[in-house]
């Protein structure tokens, strides 16, 4: 065993993290969902919705019986929805092609949905005693500063260099502690900013503190001016509150999701109420909305909300997409539907306009 895996594990035994939900009971489902939600996601934000997550769907076969939108509906707030569908149709997969048992295999988990080299590799060491190694961005940013290698991490030349270093890290012993405490050395002391470097067990042999380099390593990606793109969202009721959403396409943004009806944003309400077949007179109230931003990792989207009362309820809506809801009803009891993190903002927005306006 290498200097780097016994200081490494020595530190973890003593210092690391071992009251997670997902260290607990450990077995490869449990294990999975974790490192998927915590993909672009912090374990403090993680942790709720892994707990609510596992107590309605607490095994494959549970995950994989349940309707898509309860699954994402589960998932909603958290974001990058592509990972809750890709472990819904994943669980689906094991099923019908492994007996509902996670497979033991890097190949093999690779093939799943949504699960890459790094992901397999924590399953296999975390939750099924194998030697695999695992390179998510805590890991990058330790080996990154601990070997002094620069470049964007995403570049394939220096993924490549990380991988190799990982790799020649990971211990044949004790690999499910080592990999628990590289993955907690980066989210509690190798931190992206701020690191305490004092109290790292790896301090002697960085290079990057030997460098004085921490600040600059792991090099960020190269920044590229953001696209912004302008949208009209109508937010439509009836009544007796029922609102009108809409189910995006499984591919694309927000990919089966429900949202109030995007349009382009040169789009009227007189043009919007004639897709629906109706006219002006059938507007009971209108109130336009605050707009505001919302940033994706690619581009800017700013929302135009405009809210609509309508006196009678439109028969020329498209049923294979769109339906009517009670908002206050959209829960995992009674109508469970994964929303955008928009369509939450703005439904919350019209309740307060309700109570107020009477809207």
């Amino acid at each position: 065993m290498d200097w780097f895996a016994e200081k490494l594990i020595a530190w973890q035994l003593q210092h690391g993290r071992h009251d997670l939900p997902w260290q607990q009971q450990v077995n490869p489902y449990r294990v999975w969902v974790s490192e998927i939600m915590l993909q672009q996601t912090q374990v403090a934000t993680v942790i709720g919705y892994y707990q609510r997550f596992m107590q309605r769907f607490p095994d494959i076969a549970h995950l994989a019986k349940a309707p898509v939108d309860d699954v994402l509906h589960h998932w909603t707030g958290l974001g990058y929805y592509a990972r809750a569908r890709n472990l819904h149709r994943a669980a689906q997969t094991i099923e019908q092609q492994h007996a509902g048992l996670m497979p033991r295999t890097q190949e093999q988990l690779e093939a799943l949905p949504g699960i890459g080299r790094s992901t397999a590799g924590a399953i296999r060491a975390l939750a099924m005693n194998q030697h695999a190694s695992i390179l998510d961005g805590n890991v990058k940013r330790v080996l990154a500063r601990f070997h002094g290698i620069s470049g964007y991490p995403g570049e394939t030349k220096v993924a490549k260099a990380l991988w190799q270093v990982a790799e020649a890290h990971t211990p044949k012993q004790q690999t499910a502690i080592y990999t628990q405490g590289i993955m907690d050395l980066g989210a509690t002391l190798c931190v992206r900013r701020q690191p305490n470097c004092t109290e790292c067990p790896m301090h002697s042999r960085c290079e990057a503190r030997r460098n004085d380099t921490v600040d600059q390593l792991p090099s960020p990606k190269p920044k590229k001016i953001k696209l912004v793109k302008t949208a009209r969202f109508f937010i439509v009721s009836l009544p007796n509150q029922a609102t009108l959403l809409e189910q995006r396409p499984t591919q694309g943004l927000w990919g089966g999701l429900w949202t109030p009806p995007e349009r382009h944003a040169e789009t009227t309400v007189e043009d919007f109420l004639q897709e629906l077949a109706l006219t002006p007179e059938h507007v009971q109230e209108q109130k336009q909305g605050q707009g505001f931003r919302h940033t994706f990792s690619h581009f800017h989207l700013d929302i135009e909300p405009i809210y609509l009362r309508l006196n009678i309820e439109p028969t020329h809506i498209a049923e294979d997409n769109s339906r009517w809801v009670q908002p206050e009803k959209i829960d995992a009891e009674n109508e469970p539907l994964g929303l955008s993190a928009v369509a939450v903002k703005l439904l919350a927005e019209q309740r307060h306009l309700q109570k107020t306006i009477k809207l």
